[in-house]
């Protein structure tokens, strides 16, 4: 657990923030094109794929994106500003989730220590392993009790050549109901390429 947090203090710029924001937005980012690729978007999401870090997800039609320092991508609902979704990049010498611990020791680091300011209460409520095209994710479910609202949020993670991949999604704890199947769409939807 301390790996995780060491690896993720010491290395957290992004290459967002070195390529300087917009234009590496621009570059990197893009919609699904393909009919092929655009038949898998479930109908009412937006897919993006970014061939340059090797990662797709989709989110739901209509949130914006914003630029959010430290992430290399975001969107959020304009209207629910905690319905959002982010992912961030950062380096690691690690081959594997496994060398940073098991899927509650990562997420459990993560949402106390990164996830959620100091002054919030954070519970983790799941946190579990899964695999696609070979590639290994841990996927969380976790609470972080503000004082004047409650942020019921998600995330996955996993590594590749060299890169520690976090996508984070969430909403506003009285909207968890009404968003959680979405929300749960992102987070099951994030796919590193091969």
């Amino acid at each position: 657990m301390d790996l995780v947090l060491r690896m993720i203090e010491s290395e957290a710029v992004t290459r967002r923030q070195v390529m300087g924001g917009a234009a590496a937005v621009a570059a990197t980012i893009a919609t699904f094109g393909s009919p092929a690729l655009a038949i898998n978007a479930p109908k009412g999401y937006t897919a993006v794929l970014d061939n340059a870090d090797g990662y797709k997800f989709f989110y739901p039609f209509g949130w914006q994106e914003v630029a959010v320092k430290g992430q290399d991508v975001a969107f959020k609902d304009v209207i629910e500003p905690l319905e959002s979704v982010s992912v961030s990049i950062i380096k690691t010498d690690k081959s594997s989730l496994a060398e940073l611990g098991s899927a509650d020791e990562v997420a459990k680091a993560l949402v106390e220590k990164v996830l959620a300011s100091p002054s919030q209460k954070t519970q983790l409520v799941e946190a579990k392993e899964r695999s696609s095209e070979g590639n290994t994710y841990y996927t969380f479910e976790f609470l972080a009790k503000a004082s004047n609202f409650t942020r019921h949020g998600l995330g996955t993670v996993a590594i590749k050549d060299g890169k520690f991949f976090t996508l984070t999604t969430g909403s506003n704890e009285r909207r968890w109901n009404k968003m959680s199947d979405k929300l749960k769409m992102i987070v099951n939807s994030f796919e590193l390429l091969v």
